[in-house]
């Protein structure tokens, strides 16, 4: 079996007689590991062939995506700039890790107000950015657009060429990575979306814009599961924490507490309730973000280790 697909003998999947399997994608890349890498991959490619040399982007101040786009900007010659939501340190303060290593990566990090960073996908307010900053090739928050579709799709073909499946199951935050695994399931098997946000009902229309936007369809073969997001993103409860724990004791994998944690703890409820049928082969992917754990530790002490 490929290094990156990991049998997940859980005896809840096993009552139910689901075959679990965990496709590593945090493991893909020593740097850039997970679904950010595959996101980034045609804007990437997309901004180098219109001769750009500076990476634009939004974040918090613990965003996966300001800390994909520091580390691809230092493996490939881009200048970054991350435009953080909320106010500056003071001076003197330390930067919290995930903004420490986009340092140490070669980010420019620039404050926004929050009323500011509302407007980050207003055309006027991009034309003022780079009238500051210079010009640059533009990656929305989170680095959703139709670009991230393709680079997504190719996650379906590698899991393919190891396995036969009956459903992915992937974690969910602004629609992209789903809506790219759709474009590249093309056929009768299903994708399961968990929701990692409260009130997350309303991706579904963002997923089905974007692979309308890619391919002219929108998709059935998936479902979109809103009641494991534990309070809202990044929230977390004692339950999560515990099965985040006893996870990683019991398969030897740390999931992230803001995405594959709540996605993992979804698909095991959902096996448990019968939605999948006796002998259906489903394939979790774990998109890495474990980056977050040193902000987690930061913010909240020992919990979750």
């Amino acid at each position: 079996m490929n290094e990156l697909l990991q049998e997940i003998n859980d005896p809840v999947a096993a009552a139910r007689g689901v075959r679990l399997l965990l496709w590593r994608d945090d493991l893909a890349h020593p740097d850039l590991p997970g679904n950010k890498a595959r996101k980034l991959k045609y804007n990437l490619l997309a901004a180098q062939e219109q001769g750009h040399r500076t990476l634009l982007t939004f974040g918090g101040a613990y965003s996966n995506h300001l800390a994909a786009v520091a580390t691809a900007g230092r493996l490939l010659g881009f200048g970054t700039i991350g435009l953080v939501r909320g106010d500056a340190p003071p001076a003197g303060a330390a930067l919290n890790p995930t903004l420490t290593q986009a340092a140490a990566d070669g980010m420019a990090l620039h404050y926004l107000d929050r009323s500011r960073y509302r407007r980050r996908a207003e055309p006027e307010f991009l034309a003022e950015m780079q009238m500051r900053f210079g010009p640059a090739y533009v990656l929305p928050e989170g680095g959703t657009n139709a670009l991230v579709l393709p680079g997504c799709a190719e996650l379906v073909s590698e899991i393919r060429a190891e396995t036969a499946f009956d459903a992915l199951a992937v974690a969910v935050g602004t629609g992209g990575t789903l809506a790219g695994l759709l474009t590249g399931l093309r056929g009768p098997e299903q994708a399961i979306g968990v929701a990692a946000l409260k009130n997350g009902g309303f991706l579904r229309g963002e997923v089905d814009a974007l692979t309308q936007q890619d391919t002219g369809e929108t998709f059935r073969n998936y479902s979109l599961h809103t009641d494991y997001h534990f309070g809202g993103y990044a929230k977390y409860s004692a339950d999560l924490l515990a099965f985040i724990q006893q996870f990683r004791q019991r398969h030897g994998v740390l999931l992230d507490p803001i995405y594959t944690s709540k996605m993992l703890f979804g698909v095991l409820d959902l096996i448990q309730q019968g939605h999948f049928a006796p002998g259906s082969t489903v394939v979790a992917i774990h998109t890495g973000g474990q980056q977050a754990w040193a902000g987690w530790q930061q913010r909240f002490g020992s919990l979750g280790r």
